[in-house]
């Protein structure tokens, strides 16, 4: 999503008498309606409604506004669906409480309507909920993408819906589910990774958000965005094309996307960029055929920030462009500032037949049916007993050990790491040593982020002294000026500065900055070993000057709980991040990617731990980072298989297999069986798969190979096929004949 406008105060031009007491859908022709009773099936509900709305009340729901310029009085008038905030768009009072008292009092406005529908309030928590003060931030993406753990990945989806719920909204515009492709793009740390079966893996993060069904405590509806191909335009250019073949899209794009729709997804937004030239926002057979189609998605489509504008090439929006859009699928537009314009424009497309009422009538019931499914209709307001949340020790514990399982040691000559925490001196130099806004990147508090104090956290220097012994002594110089040789070793924490989308674009040099060179040859000119921390949103050009450095660790962009890079320095967490993207051995070999022939400095999935220390414990149960892991599987374990083609078409399809361990517990796990017709696997995510003839092996990923009694595991493919697709009819895990689910 785009955000190009600064925040503006919000009028509330609702008198406080007019709102008080507003807290349900009373009006007297709506308050015994069917819709109302939370006892009847949400498909019951969403008909008597729909029924009973007009065409213009259809409209204001398919229409999103941004907060800066809706007033709660319009949000009466035109009956406007959902509110959002844009990146930085905040209340005067940018707290939690501030937070749900913005919200409720929009909320009372919508629920003063005729029918009483409830708006939903969305916002992009991208890494916490990122825009409030005093939130937790998280690790972005890509440093969670290098955790390879998708359980921690879910508890970190739990711990943003509680703080956004208990600051008011009930929709996250997250997760993005790109999977990037060239890292010269700006938006590469909104990507778990380069792969799809990372990405794919990481869609466990919806239920996360959502719970295990919608409308249970503090879930909010979850966005996988943006789709389709963000991540694979040509140069890595921000919402431009990706000239790719369909094979290619429905290979590498398509999967996460699949995965997030498995796991009940209920938004999801449209990407800004083509697909060999045609505008996704206008794109019907990726929309409709595709992931309403053969996907089976039955949530609602919202587009990106004024994404419709962009479809003719030309400023603002036009008539034929809002009908083009909801044509191709898109169920509500983020329009997000001329919403009266929009609602005449729609309405009119209707009128003069450029848009079927049919479809008008599938897009408010796929948004009504998720209000409904949300309890926002028996719960509009804000649930302050999760205010307390936010920011809470509980969730700055858990984002702390997010960054701990996302640092990746990627060089340690002679051993200098871990650090010895008593004794002699250390020197901490960079920009982004003491600098929570640049650990944290963009989408924190503003849209680009900033550098700075800009939220409480702990930074990686404090961090650093929280964690040396009282004997020893930490001195900090941006600049590295200071330094001598009577220190035991430097620590250098640079890279890149916050930025978001468009402005992060790296069309030519891809290095570190003449300021971070100089600090780093400060520290070496001392003769003391010299450990770089990397805080940045991608793999960086630093080839030429890795052999400079003793020890080098990505940090990526670890958010507001440092202490978790320090814990790495000096050994009280042994490293086991992997790389979730090749790193380029110069920027002339972008883009780079696992299995492309091309050669980087460091390959996909590597990362170094320390010599003589046992694995720290995990948030989860995974193999070790190289993925390698013993087959075994306790007395009397017992399977049951689910295989399901949840895609197909005319020569290709994409199949989910799920195993449950009825049993004792396994660790690591092969699955075998044999396709019936011509079936060949082309591509898989979350498993190792191979074929031979119409035998198939399944092997477990690094992360998943460890399957508790009772417990489960998944995997996906592509395939082609001639003729029919039948399904294998016997599965065997590590030997052992499963039962068909």
């Amino acid at each position: 999503m785009s955000r190009f406008r600064l925040a503006w105060p919000l009028a509330l031009v609702l008198a406080a008498g007019t709102l008080a007491g507003i807290t349900s859908a009373t009006n007297a022709q709506a308050a015994d309606a069917p819709y109302q009773d939370p006892t009847l099936p949400v498909s019951t509900r969403v008909d008597d409604l729909l029924a009973r709305m007009s065409l213009a009340e259809k409209a204001g729901q398919m229409t999103q506004a941004e907060r800066s310029v809706v007033s709660p009085a319009d949000l009466t008038t035109y009956g406007i669906g959902s509110v959002l905030s844009g990146g930085g768009s905040a209340p005067a009072t940018n707290t939690a409480t501030g937070w749900a008292d913005m919200v409720d009092t929009f909320q009372r406005a919508a629920l003063a309507t005729p029918l009483g529908i409830p708006m939903l309030y969305g916002v992009d928590a991208v890494h916490g909920d990122n825009n409030v003060y005093g939130s937790t931030i998280f690790p972005h993406n890509i440093g969670l993408g290098a955790t390879r753990n998708p359980t921690l990945v879910q508890d970190i989806g739990r711990a943003v819906a509680e703080e956004v719920t208990g600051a008011g909204p009930r929709w996250t515009f997250a997760p993005c589910l790109a999977v990037a492709r060239n890292d010269r793009w700006g938006r590469t740390y909104e990507s778990f990774g380069e792969t799809p079966d990372l990405v794919s893996s990481m869609a466990d993060i919806v239920t996360g958000f959502q719970g295990p069904t919608l409308g249970g405590a503090a879930s909010v509806l979850a966005t996988a965005k943006h789709y389709i191909g963000d991540g694979a335009t040509t140069d890595g250019v921000d919402q431009g094309d990706a000239q790719i073949t369909e094979e290619e899209l429905r290979a590498i794009h398509l999967p996460p996307f699949q995965a997030a729709v498995n796991r009940g997804v209920g938004s999801i937004m449209v990407s800004f960029s083509s697909v060999n030239g045609v505008k996704m926002h206008g794109n019907t057979y990726l929309i409709t055929d595709v992931l309403k189609g053969e996907l089976g998605f039955a949530g609602f489509v919202v587009s990106d920030w004024a994404g419709i504008d962009q479809l003719d090439g030309l400023p603002g929006f036009t008539q034929a462009e809002v009908a083009a859009a909801v044509n191709a699928g898109i169920d509500m537009i983020m329009v997000p500032y001329e919403y009266g314009s929009f609602i005449t424009a729609l309405t009119d497309a209707v009128t003069a037949g450029q848009i079927s009422m049919a479809r008008v009538d599938d897009a408010v019931s796929r948004i009504l049916a998720k209000k409904f499914e949300l309890g926002l209709f028996e719960e509009p307001l804000t649930d302050r007993s999760y205010t307390a949340t936010v920011g809470g020790t509980a969730h700055r514990d858990l984002a702390r050990q997010a960054v701990r399982e996302s640092q990746v040691l990627l060089k340690n000559e002679g051993d200098v790491l871990p650090l010895a925490k008593s004794g002699g001196k250390v020197f901490v130099a960079g920009k982004s040593a003491d600098d929570i806004g640049n650990a944290s990147g963009g989408w924190t508090i503003s849209w680009q982020g900033d550098s700075g104090n800009i939220t409480p956290g702990t930074t990686i220097l404090e961090g650093i002294r929280n964690t040396v012994g009282s004997a020893t002594t930490v001195t900090y110089s941006e600049d590295g000026t200071g330094i001598d040789s009577s220190y035991r070793a430097a620590i250098a924490v640079v890279g890149e500065t916050p930025y978001a989308e468009g402005v992060g674009d790296l069309p030519g040099s891809m290095g570190l900055d003449t300021t971070d060179l100089a600090t780093i040859a400060r520290l070496r000119a001392a003769g003391v070993p010299v450990i770089v921390v990397l805080v940045s949103g991608r793999p960086m050009d630093i080839a030429a000057h890795l052999g400079d450095w003793d020890a080098f660790v990505a940090a990526w962009l670890p958010g507001t709980e440092g202490q978790g890079v320090a814990d790495v320095l000096f050994g009280d967490y042994n490293p086991t991040g992997t790389l979730p993207m090749t790193w380029m051995a110069s920027a002339s070999q972008q883009p780079i990617n696992d299995g492309d022939g091309q050669t980087g400095l460091f390959p996909y999935g590597y990362g170094l731990s320390y010599p003589g220390i046992e694995p720290s414990a995990s948030a989860s149960a995974s193999a070790s980072a190289s993925g390698s892991a013993s087959a075994s599987a306790s007395a009397g374990s017992t399977c049951t298989v689910t295989y399901q083609v949840t895609s197909q078409w005319s020569t290709g399809f994409i199949g989910e297999v799920a195993i449950v361990v009825t049993g004792g517990p396994v660790s690591g796990w092969t699955l075998t069986f044999a396709f019936p017709g011509s079936q060949q696997v082309t591509s898989a995510w979350s498993a190792v798969v191979t074929q031979s003839g119409t035998a198939v092996t399944a092997t477990n990923a690094a992360w998943n190979g460890t399957i508790a009694a009772g417990g489960s595991a998944s995997f996906g493919f592509q395939g082609t096929y001639d003729g029919t697709n039948t399904a294998p009819t016997a599965f065997a895990l590590n030997g052992t004949a499963c039962a068909l689910g």
